[in-house]
């Protein structure tokens, strides 16, 4: 439990950290001189370096030790926050945040993996990833309130001075309490795989973000389209040929699995984006200062804290097929109510759809990460959640990028009510499209022929570890304890 507590408070500096700057945004935005598109890059310039570095923090820990990467992220991380609070211009704001990314690729996947190696009870597994789940509404419920009152009372950079001593705890208790594993069979990097991922997020949220003010069939856009394009392509082709892959597309054999990655990618681009619209909209056209805008984000985030253990529990006991359901219902209509009935523009209304969305969100997290890892021998769990982690970044980054894109080139009046709302509308229908693919890949991926293939595909990756450790006896001790 220790461990447990550990790793959140990695969880805890990542999540608060985004939360807080979402709120943080508009006065950002006014000191900085940024424009829409200025705003999506502080954003996405972090959560785009964590998702092309995650795979390879996540391998590198099974490789050399989960306890250095671990620290090392720790040490990145709480560098990369006390610049971006001394950052004179948005380039250099969003140059620092892209260091700080660089700490939290070696946070939260490694935290899960050892979290996975200590917890090795599947019931046991599955309510840790609750608590776990329960530590992102914590940052919810605590973000925007500590961020609108520190924004509002010393100013945004102060935002980030939340994560030094934070991060300087975790890094102690982690060398004092957190004993060292890795993988007894080492995985070899893979260099080239890694330049081909960061090609294809790059080059992909780069057009997008910059498509709606350079014209979406200029030249410029439609290269990094190919880029991302040609770069995707290589991937396919390159990976299943090497030994030790930076993405072993085996695992996406797996109907589970590659369906929580999938609803990965849906559930969490729709919170960046219902974050993002949320907080421009509160300050920018109903002008509410930065701690009454987070404190309006309080019901959904009590919601999310209050849902993330018991869906935990609910996987444990039930599997992931009733948590997913109710994520998928509720995030789609909270979208629903914002798209067609602009619930934002009452009260009431407006925190129904916010206690919807939270709803959703509390219960789709531990499905996803436990339905991750579980199946997979633990030899590669750090890769099993890089996976995981990396699809919440990727669907994280496209929902700024894409509805940020959207409402950019939707909006001829950005200071009036009625003018951001008509923008906004397309948004939010993309977040009701979000919570139906959450609802529907859920049902399709929770079934018994999904689970029988989790199982051919776990018997699948384990018979590798298994010619490895034949003929040494201490490796079959080892595999036999650590084999799922």
């Amino acid at each position: 439990m220790l461990v447990l507590a550990i790793c959140c408070m990695s969880l805890l500096i990542v999540s608060l950290d985004t939360t807080a700057l979402n709120v943080a945004l508009p006065a950002m935005r006014r000191e900085l001189d940024a424009s829409v598109a200025g705003m999506q890059w502080t954003i996405d310039a972090y959560t785009l370096v964590l998702a092309s570095l995650l795979m390879l923090a996540g391998s590198t820990a099974d490789r050399i030790g989960r306890r250095k990467v671990f620290m090392a992220g720790l040490v990145l991380f709480t560098l990369g926050s006390a610049l971006c609070s001394l950052a004179p211009s948005l380039e250099a704001l969003v140059a620092f945040r892209m260091v700080q990314a660089v700490g939290g690729s070696m946070l939260n996947p490694v935290a899960m993996s050892i979290i996975t190696n200590t917890f090795t009870d599947p019931r046991e597994r599955a309510r840790a990833i609750g608590v776990w789940g329960a530590v992102v509404g914590i940052s919810m419920a605590a973000g925007p309130v500590v961020g609108g009152g520190l924004v509002d009372s010393v100013g945004w950079r102060s935002i980030f001075w939340v994560n030094l001593p934070v991060g300087l705890a975790a890094l102690l208790l982690t060398w004092r309490y957190v004993p060292e594993s890795r993988a007894h069979r080492a995985r070899r990097p893979d260099p080239l795989g890694q330049l081909l991922v960061i090609a294809l997020l790059g080059s992909l949220t780069y057009a997008i973000i910059e498509a709606p003010q350079k014209g979406w069939t200029s030249a410029e856009i439609l290269l990094f389209a190919g880029i991302a394009a040609a770069a995707l392509a290589a991937l396919l082709v390159y990976e299943p040929r090497r030994a030790d892959p930076l993405i072993d597309l085996r695992f996406f054999r797996s109907v589970p699995f590659s369906g929580a990655t999938v609803i990965a990618v849906g559930a969490f681009a729709a919170l960046g984006g219902f974050l993002f619209l949320n907080t421009l909209y509160l300050q920018d056209v109903r002008g509410l200062s930065a701690l009454d805008a987070g404190l309006c984000t309080l019901p959904m985030a009590a919601v999310v804290c209050l849902l993330s253990p018991l869906s935990g529990r609910l996987v444990a006991s039930r599997g992931p097929r009733i948590p997913l359901l109710v994520a998928g219902g509720a995030m789609a209509a909270s979208g629903l109510m914002l798209a067609a009935f602009d619930a934002e523009t009452g009260t009431v209304s407006m925190f129904a759809a916010y206690v919807l969305f939270g709803l959703g969100f509390g219960s789709v997290n531990a499905p996803i990460t436990n339905t991750a890892v579980s199946g997979m021998p633990r030899s590669q769990a750090g890769v099993a959640a890089a996976v995981a982690s990396t699809s919440r970044q990727i669907g994280q980054t496209l929902g700024v990028a894409v509805i940020g894109a959207v409402l950019a080139a939707g909006m001829a009046d950005p200071g009036g009510s009625e003018g951001f709302v008509a923008a906004s509308r397309p948004g939010w229908w993309i977040v009701t499209g979000c919570g139906l693919a959450v609802l529907l890949i859920g049902a399709l991926s929770s079934g018994r022929w999904a689970r029988s293939t989790a199982r051919r595909t776990a018997e699948r990756l384990a018979e590798p570890v298994a010619e490895a450790v034949a003929g040494d006896p201490a490796a079959q001790s080892s595999a036999a304890r650590t084999s799922s």
